[in-house]
């Protein structure tokens, strides 16, 4: 059957963790870009979704096999749609923490010289929080990046941008704050790599680390 999913068109502002430390790193902010309002609109869904869909993420570092949660069935149908699409592919993990996570997702990664916009872009509304007790940021976790709860208390995801956890021990205290809506079943070593990367003082790889494709991997 083929599902409506109403969303809240916004701002396109940065979505990015708040109140969290790494080391001697620290959290970005916000960015307000003044963009345009959008108004309130419709966002059709897919058809025939799995239950619990499992998709490849092919980086230039190796692939990662993601499986999404019945639980979360919003960010489940919403990254799909996105996948099946040709979205995520050519974008870049913007946001590299070793001992923390990956973040991709940006469209803005996707074109040249708009690396002082990288963290703030999607396809312009949000996901409304899907916080699954028992849903933990374990090692591989499939999370949802989001704003800060200054400006959005209901903790309302990202469209589009969404991190996977390379240390659960670094990344606990996010538990119960951030939608996780899946999980690495092959490719850790992968999100290892990647978090070793050399990057600058905005956490941007110094080598980019681009997203291939993120296909749908059939039973």
């Amino acid at each position: 059957m083929k599902r409506i999913l109403t969303l809240s068109l916004i701002v396109t502002m940065a979505f990015l963790f708040t109140g969290c430390k790494n080391g001697n790193k620290t959290p970005q902010k916000d960015i307000n870009l003044d963009q345009p309002s959008f108004t309130q609109g419709e966002v059709a869904e897919p058809e025939e979704i799995a239950e619990e869909p499992v998709f490849k993420i092919s980086t230039t570092k190796g692939d990662i096999v993601v499986k999404l949660y019945k639980e979360t069935p919003l960010h489940r149908d919403n990254f799909v749609k996105l996948a099946r699409s040709g979205y995520y592919d050519g974008m870049l993990f913007h946001r590299v923490i070793r001992n923390f996570m990956i973040q991709g997702g940006d469209p803005f990664t996707k074109q040249e010289g708009k690396e002082a916009q990288y963290g703030t872009g999607g396809p312009n509304y949000t996901i409304p929080a899907e916080i699954v007790p028992g849903k933990t940021h374990k090692k591989g976790a499939l999370a949802a990046a989001r704003r800060g709860d200054n400006v959005n208390p209901e903790k309302a995801s990202s469209g589009s941008q969404f991190y996977l956890v390379q240390s659960e021990e670094g990344c606990k205290h996010l538990d119960g704050e951030y939608t996780i809506f899946g999980e690495t079943i092959s490719g850790l070593d992968v999100i290892d790599k990647i978090a070793s990367v050399p990057t600058n003082n905005r956490n941007l790889p110094l080598e980019p680390v681009k997203i291939i494709s993120v296909k749908e991997v059939k039973e």
